[in-house]
């Protein structure tokens, strides 16, 4: 199963045929947020948490190539922004439920969603993974080697669906949430697609073509 490659002045906007997941990450000004949206990862805030323990030791199955960039990425200064390994089996699995041969990553940090869903898709299927920091994927890629994976892309555009509470009210001038709210209302307002939207992390909108 391939990754695409796209250049930096691609521009990835949408993703149809199967299932939307939006996700991504905001760093500098706004890097406090992540602590708060992340205290209910296994890996942040609960860390210690037996019974999330628990949860863990009773379902989750990971690669042993996710397992090494999960542990890669727990090393990184930035490693709450990483989403939690339970949540990406979720999606993943999800993804296997409704067979789904196209799917989107944007916001991938060093690729342990991406890679956790590239491994649920057919040998024909495509995987758009969308970020600008070269940085961070450069820590997931020899990870996605040994799984036989290429990566090669760098564009992103900033999707948190619910952006931290931000877009209930937008302020003016507030472009990004803004953008996410008027993506959330076009999609409430599309009847071709059956959606929800999950309090995961920041937000996490699934759409279904029907």
């Amino acid at each position: 199963m391939p990754f695409h490659n796209f250049s930096r002045e691609a521009l990835i906007g949408s993703a149809t045929l199967g299932v939307i997941f939006t996700a991504g990450y905001f760093v500098g000004k706004r890097k406090s947020k992540f602590f708060r949206m992340s205290s209910g990862k296994s890996h942040v805030g609960r860390k210690d948490d037996p019974v999330m323990q628990y949860l863990l030791n009773h379902s989750l199955r990971e690669h042993p190539a996710l397992k090494k960039l999960r542990q890669k990425t727990m090393e990184h200064k930035l490693s709450m922004i990483m989403v939690a390994c339970e949540q990406s089996q979720f999606m993943a699995n999800l993804a296997s439920l409704i067979k789904v041969k196209k799917a989107i990553e944007i916001g991938v940090y060093t690729g342990y969603n991406a890679l956790s869903i590239a491994l649920t898709l057919p040998a024909d299927g495509k995987l758009i993974a969308c970020d600008v920091s070269e940085e961070y994927i450069n820590i997931g890629r020899p990870f996605w080697r040994l799984v036989r994976a290429t990566h090669e892309r760098f564009n992103y555009v900033p999707i948190y669906v619910l952006w931290s509470g931000r877009v209930v009210n937008p302020e003016e001038g507030d472009i990004d949430s803004i953008s996410i709210d008027k993506l959330n209302k076009k999609l409430h307002r599309d009847v071709r697609i059956q959606l929800s939207m999950l309090t995961v992390g920041d937000g996490l909108t699934l759409a279904f073509k029907i």
